[in-house]
């Protein structure tokens, strides 16, 4: 059949093919499933978030844009170092969030003394941090579910500087991007 048609209907029709393929239902079918697994996936587990200031720098410069997974934690609870992504206040919509480094888990007790963050009175180690920091603050013991969170930029005053102690559902996810 294709021998008896003309040269330009045997181009689209190859065009046809290579587009929608042999079978237009099974690609069709193959597309609406495509189509509506990422729309699951991008819109209730990797969530796209965009860094608005420089509390991370230089882990993660303004105006970047990350990814959250929100199933992160389903098999495990936070971790020490962990970047993530929280809920600015209980109640608050899904897209206003902050990005923060975990560095206190529950249980501890966590402070700051000489630029230096302390763990149950030992110094934490933190390779991530390139800029001097002199910061100062009591220590705070955390409950069963507070995490202590922070920013990496920590050469910035204290007060401009959102972080503390944080309960355990106001965390979105880990970024992993």
């Amino acid at each position: 059949m294709l021998n008896t048609l003309s040269p330009s209907a045997r181009f689209f029709h190859g065009v046809r093919i290579v587009v929608i393929g042999r079978n237009p239902i099974v690609t069709l079918t193959r597309m609406a499933v495509l189509v509506v697994t990422c729309l699951v996936v991008f819109k209730y587990i990797l969530l796209p978030i965009r860094v608005t200031g420089i509390s991370k720098v230089p882990a993660y410069k303004d105006r970047s844009v990350n990814v959250v997974n929100r199933l992160a934690y389903a098999w495990h609870a936070p971790r020490r170092g962990d970047v993530v992504s929280l809920r600015f206040a209980d109640g608050a919509e899904i897209n206003v969030t902050l990005m923060k480094r975990i560095i206190g888990l529950p249980g501890e007790t966590v402070g700051f003394a000489d630029g230096h963050a302390f763990i149950d009175g030992q110094p934490l180690e933190e390779p991530y941090l390139k800029l001097p920091c002199d910061w100062a603050r009591p220590p705070v013991k955390l409950k069963g579910d507070e995490y202590f969170v922070v920013g990496d930029n920590r050469s910035m005053p204290p007060d401009d500087h959102w972080h503390g102690v944080v309960r355990l559902n106001r965390i979105v996810g880990k970024v992993v991007l």
